[in-house]
């Protein structure tokens, strides 16, 4: 019997392919017989770890204080939530009661007519209960769309210009005397050093490059440009686009090339910036808060300071990165969310909990007078580092809620890409020279960003 079975198993069975089913069979008994955490209670879906790990206690205790409306808190990985939320948004299929989504994600739900959005719309509440002057106004507006609002802010995320104190104080620059971007690049240029010999310096002024969607955005933003109205209708060539890619494309190329390219948490990247190849390089509040994560070697050696001006008297801040709560609006339990919202986003606990952890300020401007965000922050040479987020959160611009945002930011990235090329093949390598051509980049991409949208049927059918 033993050998007809060999036999059996021979004819459709490698050796090989007997050992794989035989080890998949043994896994999947073990999986299955490994216990298992049942989420009880009102679904609360979130997708950062950090979030998750500072509302489990507080949700535990509205749990215990709330025996009546207990809540599920579930920690999924952010393309999970996206697919669960857009199917069930989409479907009818469930999904949870709460909701929070990052920016990129959140905006999917916008794409239909403003009456198909899955999100409870929060407009009235937000006004009839006064939350909605209490909470950092420029914060709502990704999470605005046509005219609703949709989501309930987790945070604000100004960006400052961290710089390296260490290199810039020794060689006796006042950062005080900078206001505008041509006064930092001037007053820095002292910095940009060929220790080696080749010819070519050996450190630069910021970081910034052609393929750095995120700094392009930051200050294409800065600058009161913007991809997007307030009707979600594209501007991608808004003239202000044009001046600062033209501008940025003097930073990057050319004979007074004064930027590189240094990754943002990338282990070479943070080996870069400890060494003093870049001087300067944007940071919001969160990325402050993983720098003394990964690249504590910094601590003491650099300070924070105002985004230089594009013109005098111009923003200092620019904004990067964003998540919302929002409340699924086909739910049984839209009372007990929208308490369970107030609870978390107006705790001064959970505040004060968040900015030690991450460095992330509270959207809640009655929060602010915390006083943690007046500590002396070690990392950054004793400044108050929560105190110079906090003073820029009121300036941060306003920001689209369109489902194209990143698709649009994208393009954006092919222009910057494409006129860097141009610089380089014309020996172009002056601002006012390069506007006309950025101007055409621009305007063939609004056409480009244009006719995707209009493939969306729905969306047309919405605004129509």
């Amino acid at each position: 019997m033993f050998k007809a079975l060999r036999n059996l198993t021979g004819r459709f069975f490698s050796p090989g392919a007997l050992v794989i089913l035989i080890i998949a069979i043994v896994t999947s008994t073990i999986v299955a017989l490994l216990p298992t955490r049942e989420i009880k209670g009102i679904p609360f879906w979130v997708s950062a770890q950090p979030h998750y790990e500072a509302y489990l206690p507080l949700v535990e205790e509205w749990n215990r204080e709330h025996p009546d409306a207990q809540f599920g808190l579930q920690l999924l990985h952010a393309s999970a939530l996206e697919r669960r939320m857009l199917a069930g948004f989409l479907s009818g299929t469930p999904v949870a009661d709460l909701l929070e989504a990052n920016i990129g994600v959140a905006a999917k739900a916008f794409l239909g007519p403003v009456e198909q959005v899955g999100f409870h719309d929060l407009t009235e509440r937000l006004h009839a209960e006064g939350l909605y002057g209490q909470i950092n106004e420029p914060s709502f507006a990704p999470y605005t769309s046509r005219g609703r609002i949709f989501g309930v802010p987790h945070d604000v995320h100004p960006v400052l210009l961290a710089y390296r104190s260490d290199i810039v104080e020794a060689a006796g620059i006042d950062v005080s005397q900078i206001e505008t971007w041509d006064d930092y690049f001037r007053i820095m240029r002292p910095l940009m050093q060929d220790f080696d010999g080749d010819g070519r310096p050996d450190r630069y002024l910021l970081t910034a490059d052609a393929t750095r969607a995120d700094v392009i955005y930051m200050l294409l933003l800065q600058a009161g440009g913007t991809l997007f109205d307030e009707n979600d209708h594209p501007t991608v060539n808004h003239p202000t686009n044009a001046r600062v890619l033209a501008e940025m494309t003097t930073w990057i190329t050319g004979p007074n090339k004064t930027s590189i390219d240094v990754g943002a948490f990338t282990a070479a990247g943070h080996r870069q910036r400890l060494d003093g190849l870049v001087i300067g390089t944007l940071v919001p509040d969160w990325m402050a808060g993983q720098w003394k994560m990964e690249n504590p070697g910094l601590a003491g050696k650099v300070k924070l300071m105002p985004i230089p001006a594009w013109e005098k008297g111009g923003r200092r801040t620019s904004v990067a990165g964003g998540t919302m709560i929002g409340i699924n609006k086909t739910s049984e339990h839209i009372e007990e969310s929208w308490e369970m919202i107030k609870y978390l986003y107006t705790s001064p606990i959970l505040a004060e909990r968040t900015y030690r952890k991450a460095s992330i300020i509270s959207p809640a401007k009655n929060l602010w007078s915390l006083p943690v965000y007046d500590e002396p922050d070690p990392f950054f040479s004793g400044q108050p580092s929560g105190r110079m987020y906090i003073d820029q959160a009121p300036h941060v611009p306003h920001r689209p809620s369109s489902p194209y945002t990143e698709t649009a930011g994208q393009y954006l990235v092919s222009v910057a890409i494409a006129l860097k090329t141009y610089a380089e093949r014309n020996g172009i390598y002056d601002a006012a020279s390069l506007l006309p051509e950025a101007q055409r980049l621009l305007d063939q991409t609004q056409a480009d960003v244009q006719k995707m949208i209009s493939r969306n049927v729905f969306l047309q059918e919405g605004d129509s």
